[in-house]
């Protein structure tokens, strides 16, 4: 006999990397609004992503974003499809095209590699035909750490477009807890950020960037959409005549922000029930005190789950070997070797702690404590932490 379905689960103790845990009462929500959405006989997934109701989902998302980030009015929040990598290609076609506007000439773009998904836009970038210059390289270190910038290759300002970092590397586990300030990015350098996996989990200054880019699947809603804080003035783009002639290729039309503004992010068919998921998500945080609310409890399950780790320095290996820059969303650690790894992961899944197997590139272990992770969850994760390294070592 099948089992009676419900909309209510046990909490889970589920550290995936992404897609992520959402919080319940989001799922419950949108479920809900998945059959039958405001006023109307269908449910939000169906409705006509240039319909009114939908316009007010997109409105609204913005309108949440934009009071929990606290953007200044300089910048504009929209959506596109695609993750990360789509964001990779579409931001050096449109930066450049900015710089072209500006300047006349054809740009480079500078990128700090500090893990796989910098090294991966940077790579892309190059694929593209764009210059590219690679500021700081920490590879051959495996990312475990990010050297000050003023260790880093000084920037050519009469040629460089902007500056790219992963501001949390997800596989590895690091994460810039600061920003370069004018002694190291020149003037009319702009600062372009991948905020995927740490997006809302702490306080920054977003008029400090040029451009922020996030997927929303770890930290704030389903994959299939990616959210974009851009600053105003960089959607002024060179024309596509300009831009041929000084052979600088050209956005596809899908990716080219400022049609994609100019249309309120449904210049094609936006999948309207993520964007609603970001926004019901947005919307709790604002209930529950915020972003600063939210940090101060990020803070403390990182700090328990580092110290668990720590207590046993024979035992677990953490890679990122400089603490000022371990990632407070994604920690990642070793065994002695791949048979403990694989008992840490099955006994914990014997416990419920599942999501905890490391990115397939690094092996390991990886606890993604995003915001939907309750610190009794990561309690939980640390206890066993602590019974694992007792009867294993």
């Amino acid at each position: 006999m099948a089992q009676e379905r419900t909309l209510n689960r046990e909490e889970p103790h589920y550290f995936g990397a992404g897609p992520a845990l959402l919080p319940t009462s989001v799922l419950q929500e949108a479920a809900y609004d998945l059959i039958s959405y405001g006023d109307e006989n269908i449910g939000v997934g169906e409705i006509s992503h240039r319909s009114k109701p939908a316009g007010g989902v997109i409105d609204g998302t913005k309108e949440n974003l934009s009071k929990l980030m606290n953007i200044p009015d300089t910048h504009e929040v929209f959506f596109m499809q695609g993750g990360g990598t789509t964001g990779f290609s579409s931001i050096v076609y449109n930066l450049m095209a900015n710089y072209t506007k500006r300047t006349g000439k054809k740009g480079k773009a500078a990128y700090a590699v500090t893990g796989s998904w910098s090294a991966k836009s940077a790579e892309e970038a190059k694929r593209l035909g764009f210059d590219t210059d690679i500021v700081v390289n920490t590879k051959d270190k495996k990312y475990g750490d990010i050297p000050p910038y003023s260790e880093w290759k000084p920037i050519d300002k009469e040629s460089t477009a902007y500056l790219f970092v992963c501001d949390n590397e997800t596989v590895n586990g690091n994460e810039f807890h600061d920003t370069p300030g004018t002694d190291y990015l020149p003037e009319g350098v702009e600062l372009v950020s991948d905020m995927s996996s740490n997006i809302l989990s702490k306080e920054i200054d977003v008029s400090k960037y040029g451009l922020i880019m996030a997927g929303a699947q770890k930290n704030i809603g389903l994959a299939g959409l990616t959210i974009y804080i851009i600053k105003k003035s960089l959607l002024e783009h060179a024309t596509d005549e300009e831009l041929s002639s000084k052979n600088i290729p050209l956005a596809p039309i899908a990716f080219h922000y400022p049609t994609v503004v100019k249309n309120n992010s449904a210049y094609n068919t936006i999948p309207i029930f993520t964007c609603h998921i970001i926004n019901l998500v947005a919307k709790k945080l604002l209930e529950s005190g915020g972003v600063p609310a939210i940090q101060k409890i990020n803070e403390q399950k990182a700090k328990i789950l580092y110290e668990a780790l720590e207590k046993y320095p024979n035992f677990y290996r953490l890679p990122v070997t400089n603490p000022n820059v371990r990632s407070k969303m994604n920690v990642v650690f070793n065994l002695p070797n791949a048979d403990l790894e694989a008992k840490f992961v099955s006994e914990a899944a014997e416990k419920k702690l599942t999501g905890l197997k490391g990115h397939r590139s690094v092996g390991g272990i990886r606890a993604s404590i995003y915001n939907a992770i309750s610190l009794e969850s990561v309690e939980l994760l640390v206890k066993f932490v602590n019974d694992f390294a007792e009867a294993n070592k």
